[in-house]
């Protein structure tokens, strides 16, 4: 226990604390400090001395002759002199413990005037409380105040024995001790209590201290993330669950204003002027980036039209969603890239494809009439003569259908005509076409479809879909391999799928075999010929439809393409 005395600080009102801003603590204690030591001392004896103001003009007409007695008066003249001492001496410029000698005071003032006035007011003992008080709640001597806050009280009541020694009964004796004790239990209990909110005053300022610090680390943090976003030129914008937005940087701020109409000033993403993929068709509010995002849905690569007139952009945009630490759906966050450079000369080069291969085709379709007639013209060729005719004939073909493939994929966009279509027939069709080059290769195709299978799809588009899926499957496969074609109905969709049992392909070339002019490494191994052309026609195609298309693949073990196609007519937004 001895270790207590260093455990309370000293109060306010004793001297002026060191200023700790994060000192926790009640208004009132705040208001308190900013008082001057003067004042808090002052404020601290005015209690008793209101008390003792209230007994002089009490006395006159309840305790007569009580003002007359000249011990009395000297008391009440030693209150008044540590009242007007609490008001004028310098506190500040004395040691930290010189206040307490009001308190010693006061127990000085109460001993003379309770003893002098002991047979009209016994009862002024009880006022040592006061000083008892403020010697324990201190916290200055330690435990040598607590030992006054006995003592003191003791010599106020303990005056009268020393008249009676050794003639003192035990009642007597118990009844002058009764009070010293019961200040002593008061002084200890406010010391425990003094210390014990002195500890928790310092716990307090620790955790005080350590969320000032995290406060501060997050300040920084925050400050380098907001100069990271403003750094980068990618518009960022996160949104809560509501889509209230909470965050957004300088790119995306000038986006969202090239992306206002003219005199509106909305900061909504419904007022914003945006665009599909053609330039001209504004987007639904269910296929804004924004609503995407906030319905929960992930994407990527987006591509949307901003702004009107010369000053579009084209953004390619993508989305994640937030968690909460529960699991739920907290917001989301939504990338914005000005992607129009990258657009143009994408466009640039399909142009350029389409005008070339525009201009090869006049040739080749030239050549192949003539090669033609020579072949079929009444005089007898040499047989070595009509060999190399056929030779030059099939090339021609094959360059004639390279052109025709990069002319589509040079087209903006796939004419899709969608009605009711049997997709069992289309396949029969395509299987027929390519079972003589099947045979060729001793490829076996096996179908497993069902008629009639109806889908609202454009016949002739779907039929060059699966005529594609086929001829690169059969191009594939070693011979005797197979071939399976199946398709099934589910739900409002019908799912085709085309598997060969060929080289297959890696996983990394799986997820690049619908690109442009991509063609996997087994496949180049292979010397198959090929533009890489075939199936990101394909996968045109089918999106077209508003279908979805899928490659799975292992190296050795083949390759399966999953088509899935809608049952219903597509959405007028879609791409085709």
């Amino acid at each position: 226990m001895s270790s207590l005395h260093t455990e309370p600080a000293p109060p306010a009102f004793l001297y002026e604390p060191p200023p700790v801003e994060s000192t926790p603590t009640t208004k009132t204690n705040l208001y308190f400090r900013r008082l001057g030591p003067r004042v808090r001392i002052g404020l601290c004896q005015l209690p008793l001395t209101v008390i003792v103001i209230g007994i002089v003009l009490a006395a006159p007409s309840v305790w007569p002759g009580l003002l007359n007695l000249p011990w009395f008066q000297l008391g009440l003249a030693i209150h008044a002199a540590l009242f007007l001492a609490c008001w004028l001496i310098p506190w500040e410029r004395l040691p930290q413990a010189a206040p307490l000698i009001i308190p010693v005071g006061d127990i000085l003032a109460i001993a003379v005037t309770r003893n002098s006035g002991l047979e009209i007011l016994p009862g002024l003992g009880a006022l040592a409380v006061f000083p008892v008080i403020w010697l324990a709640a201190s916290g200055i001597l330690g435990w040598l105040a607590v030992l006054m806050s006995f003592v003191g009280p003791l010599l106020i009541v303990g005056f009268p024995l020393l008249a009676k020694l050794p003639d003192v009964t035990a009642a007597e004796l118990s009844g002058t001790v009764f009070l010293p004790v019961t200040l002593l239990s008061v002084a200890l209990a406010v010391r425990f209590a003094t210390a014990n909110v002195a500890l928790q005053q310092r716990q307090l300022m620790k955790k005080d201290a350590i969320l000032r610090e995290l406060l501060k680390s997050s300040k920084e943090r925050e400050r380098l993330l907001h100069t990271v976003l403003d750094t980068i030129d990618v518009g960022v914008v996160a949104v809560n669950a509501e889509g209230e937005t909470i965050l957004t940087n300088h790119q995306q701020n000038l986006l969202h204003r090239l992306a206002l109409p003219s005199g509106s000033s909305g900061t909504d993403e419904s007022a914003l002027a945006l665009f599909g993929q053609d330039q001209r068709t504004v987007l639904p509010e269910a296929k804004r980036p924004v609503r995407r995002a906030v319905d929960g849905e992930s994407f990527a690569d987006y591509l949307i039209w901003i702004g009107q007139g010369s000053d579009q952009r084209a953004l390619s945009t993508a989305a994640r969603a937030m968690k909460s630490d529960s699991g739920e759906f907290g917001g989301a966050v939504i990338a914005s890239s000005d992607v129009t450079g990258l657009v143009e000369a994408i466009a640039a080069k399909d142009d350029l494809i389409a005008n070339v291969s525009h201009e090869l085709r006049t040739p080749l379709t030239s050549i192949l009439g003539n090669l033609e007639l020579a072949q079929d013209s009444g005089d007898e060729v040499p047989q070595r003569t009509a060999y190399y005719l056929d030779i030059a004939h099939n090339n021609a073909e094959r360059l004639l259908e390279i052109v025709s493939d990069l002319l589509l994929s040079a087209s903006a966009a796939l004419s899709i005509h969608p009605r009711r279509t049997d997709i069992a027939g289309l396949v029969d069709s395509s299987v027929g076409s390519l079972s003589a080059q099947a045979r060729a290769g001793g490829i076996a195709i096996r179908v497993d479809v069902p008629s009639p299978l109806w889908a609202h799809t454009d016949p002739q588009r779907i039929s060059q879909a699966i005529d594609n899926l086929l001829s690169n499957a059969i191009k594939y496969s070693p011979e005797g391999g197979t071939v399976t074609i199946t398709a099934r109905p589910d739900g409002d969709e019908v799912v085709l799928s085309v598997e060969d049992t060929g080289s297959g392909m890696t996983p990394a070339d799986a997820s690049r075999v619908f690109d442009k002019f991509f063609r996997a490494r087994s496949a180049r191994e292979s010397e198959v010929p090929g533009t890489g052309l075939g199936l990101s026609i394909t996968r045109a195609i089918v999106e077209g439809h508003g279908g979805t298309i899928s490659c799975s693949s292992e190296l050795g073990r083949g390759t399966r393409f999953t088509v899935t196609l809608p049952d219903h007519p597509a959405p007028a937004d879609l791409p085709a």
